[in-house]
């Protein structure tokens, strides 16, 4: 339960620090003088929301008595759902169909890109310490 409110507070913290920057950065670079304020802070929201989602989301995987298959489908199905919804609701991404697929599309390539990653990372690292262990 610790590491949930560690994470919680990390993502939250983080969302609201990205929310800032953006913030910033259409002020200062977009040019705009001024910012309607129910829009600066829906998306300040979706920002701290996502913050908080992508630092809670991974502690799937710190579940052992789930199987690895389970915890990679868990984790993608609430974090694509939930960020579907959030996105709907900020103004994100427009609703229709058309939308609905690609963002479908874009989510399995970026989480199957993660996730092939991560598991060549760790494979390699574990190969190491079996390497150590052997010399040892």
């Amino acid at each position: 339960m610790n590491a949930f409110f560690f994470r919680s507070m990390i993502g939250i913290f983080f969302g609201a620090f990205i929310a800032v920057m953006t913030t910033s950065a259409l002020i200062y670079f977009g040019g705009q003088s001024t910012i309607d304020g129910m829009h600066f802070i829906k998306n300040a929201l979706g920002y701290i929301f996502c913050g908080w989602l992508f630092t809670v989301t991974p502690l799937y995987f710190e579940i052992r008595s789930l199987a690895l298959p389970m915890q990679t489908a868990l984790h993608f199905l609430t974090v694509t759902i939930l960020y579907f919804i959030l996105s709907l609701w900020v103004g994100w991404i427009p609703f229709d169909v058309k939308n609905f697929l690609i963002y479908l599309a874009i989510s399995i390539f970026v989480y199957a890109i993660g996730w092939i990653g991560f598991y060549l990372y760790f494979k390699n690292e574990s190969k190491k310490l079996n390497n150590d262990l052997r010399k040892h």
